[in-house]
């Protein structure tokens, strides 16, 4: 019960938010406000991912598979505004995630994880990353519309 009920939200938000990040013009990647632009906040939003599959679900994060946004923004020395690249990235991480959660046995969704973050649940840690999620998707919302109101202004 606990993977189906879990599986759902995640795909939920998951949908949405891939489908708003996929359809993005690929020219607001580089827009930002202060150091994290709107490319990098896609990347690190899958990076988390891959963290989270392994320090709660136990699935080890795949050799091929750099983490580029680690070091937060300001320690990032690549830029992200290839939308295929981000797009195909956010696919694989959740499909990762979400494999790791189908491979968790029931059991341990309720049992405490020590990680890097603190101990958590599986299931707790799973709201942590949809919370996670949204401050990004709001994130990029407020983003774009303080672009688009610049142009406005510059416009009018």
């Amino acid at each position: 019960m606990t993977y189906s009920t879990a599986l759902t939200l995640w795909l939920t938000i998951q949908e949405r938010f891939h489908k708003t990040a996929k359809s993005l013009p690929e020219q607001d990647l580089s827009l930002s406000l202060g150091t994290a632009s709107i490319g990098y906040m896609l990347r690190h939003n899958a990076e988390v991912e891959y963290m989270f599959a392994e320090w709660f679900f136990g699935r080890r994060i795949p050799a091929d598979v750099e983490l580029l946004t680690k070091n937060g923004p300001v320690g990032t020395k690549v830029s992200f505004t290839n939308l295929q690249e981000l797009a195909d990235f956010m696919t694989a991480s959740n499909q990762y995630l979400i494999d790791a959660m189908r491979d968790l046995p029931q059991e341990a969704w309720h049992t405490p994880v020590e990680t890097p973050l603190g101990s958590s649940t599986p299931l707790e840690a799973l709201g942590r990353l949809m919370y996670h999620t949204g401050i990004h998707a709001g994130q990029i919302s407020q983003i774009q519309k303080a672009f688009q109101n610049k142009e406005k202004e510059l416009t009018h």
